[in-house]
């Protein structure tokens, strides 16, 4: 008897139905075919297991598995659920008149248990995009496939209660979460917030204007000055998600399953912090089989790449061109696959080796040339990308011992989303450009016109600073969105100078 079940694998960020054809026959053999990988082979002993711990068994005879399309690689244990029930149905051991109308996956335990998998939001997309009724999955992934309205989504713990199910002994009840309450509820939750930072008034007010272009931003300054609880406070000012980028979000941490258990979509921008030891494929993606990297899990919140000098030149370099596109792509000779790369970078570094190089209090004991050759280890082009550079420099005692709490992020956000407001209506008939940081050059010519006396202060800037092209451009987008926090329709010669003036290492005799 042939009988068709139904399973999903997932490419890039999307997922793709894969149809488990099982035939039961005369003889004994067991043939599973359409390019399945080590695990998925695996799958017979582990399903001969949890059968027979429930009762029942793998019929001696000749079983046929085509996992089509054939010619795309099946990869992971999910499938174990998908070709246990095709098995089952196949065999007459249980019904099969409705199991083609549900996708079934989960990773069987040896007694009949399932386990988590990756992947459920996007396979539920594509579940109901395909017309299915259900989608039968293990229970700790049921919330996450939730947030897909219009398809019923069947938690399991174990495989005996979906063969149940089949049979008509048991009813499973839908897993239904409101999307919009489950969503709002939680878009203020952040664990660290500004007021907690003491002094440092002008590094809170430089990442303020980085929020509100999404410009990427680098804080220079030496060890114990703050440099990286001011960074992890950057995602509390950025404007809350909207439900496209939550679910966008959500779907890459799912299908590089960083999903938590029980959880359903994540709500609050995500802040990655990689070790500096991190492989190129770590960073941006890829391996044998594609797989998102950190900078596709820090889409739409940020990436923060502390000791920035001491990340390997090959893995910053890999970074540059997805900066600029906020997309990357990942090739193989068989497939390509893309994922979305749209974080805000925000870099950390020592000024020197030792970390005391235009310290108020400390001499700096590096020898000549050292500071500049500290520097070096980050190439031109990649600085160059990043607008805002910023000295941090330690908190005097006097600030340190002040009982006042700071300013809170919520007012500190609350400016940023007005100046992300005026950004939206500005380009709101550009398709892909939706703040100040994505502006192209002929729209900086538009609306970041510096006018005679601020194309004389650029000038002598560029000569003085000896910036690049790319330097200039970037002084321009900053200045637009300092215009906009201040509510200036004009771009002011003191927006450019405030710019200028985030140039830390574009400044002349700076490290030499």
């Amino acid at each position: 008897m042939l009988v068709k079940t139904y399973g999903s694998t997932l490419v890039g960020i999307n997922a793709i139905t894969i149809t488990v054809e099982v035939i039961v026959d005369q003889g004994v053999n067991f043939f599973l075919v359409g390019l399945p990988d080590s695990a998925v082979k695996e799958s017979h002993q582990r399903i001969e297991a949890a059968l027979k711990y429930i009762g029942l068994k793998i019929p001696g005879k000749k079983i046929v598995i085509n996992m089509a399309p054939a010619d795309i690689r099946k990869e992971g244990s999910a499938y174990d659920l998908t070709l246990a029930i095709g098995i089952l149905a196949a065999s007459k051991q249980i019904k099969a008149e409705e199991v083609g109308n549900y996708i079934i996956m989960g990773e069987l335990s040896l007694d009949g248990g399932l386990q988590p998998m990756k992947g459920a939001l996007p396979i539920a997309i594509e579940a109901k995009a395909k017309g299915f009724k259900g989608f039968i999955l293990p229970r700790q992934n049921a919330q996450e496939a939730a947030i897909v309205n219009g398809i019923d989504v069947l938690g399991v713990d174990n495989i005996k209660e979906v063969i149940g199910f089949f049979q008509g002994e048991n009813k499973l009840v839908p897993t239904v979460i409101n999307t919009r309450d489950e969503f709002f509820a939680r878009l203020a939750e952040y664990e660290f917030d500004f007021s907690d930072v003491k002094g440092q008034q002008n590094i809170k007010r430089a990442l303020e204007i980085a929020a509100a272009g999404s410009h990427n931003v680098i804080l220079i300054g030496p060890p114990g000055s703050g440099k990286t609880m001011l960074a992890k406070r950057l995602p509390s000012i950025l404007p809350p998600l909207n439900l496209h980028e939550a679910l966008e979000t959500t779907k890459i941490h799912s299908v590089s399953g960083k999903m938590k258990t029980n959880t359903s979509l994540i709500s609050v921008r995500p802040f990655r912090s990689p070790h500096h030891t991190i492989s190129d494929a770590g960073l941006v993606g890829g391996g044998t089989f594609p797989q998102p990297g950190e900078i596709s899990l820090a889409h739409n919140g940020v990436l923060f790449l502390d000791e920035l000098p001491e990340f390997k030149r090959t893995v910053l370099e890999v970074m540059r061109q997805p900066i600029e596109d906020r997309v990357v792509t990942i090739a193989r000779a068989k497939q390509s696959v893309e994922y979305p790369a749209g974080f805000m970078l925000v870099a950390a570094m020592n000024p020197c080796p030792c970390g005391y190089y235009n310290h108020p209090t400390q001499d700096c004991t590096c020898p000549a040339g050292g500071v500049q050759k500290y520097l070096n280890k980050v190439s031109g082009p990649l600085m160059d990308r990043i607008d805002i550079h910023i000295e941090v420099v330690p908190v005097p005692f006097s600030e340190l011992s002040e009982m006042q709490e700071g300013e809170k992020s919520e007012l500190v956000r609350k400016r940023v989303i007005m100046a992300r407001n005026i950004q939206e209506e500005r380009f709101q008939t550009e398709t892909s450009i939706h703040c100040n940081a994505q502006m192209s050059s002929r729209l900086l010519r538009v609306h970041s016109d510096p006018g005679k006396q601020g194309q004389m202060l650029l000038k002598a800037a560029m000569e003085k600073l000896n910036l690049s092209a790319r330097a200039y451009t970037r002084i321009l987008k900053v200045a637009r969105t300092i215009a906009d926090l201040d509510g200036k329709e004009k771009v002011m010669s003191e927006h450019l100078a405030e710019a200028i003036n985030y140039r830390s290492l574009d400044r002349e005799n700076w490290g030499k």
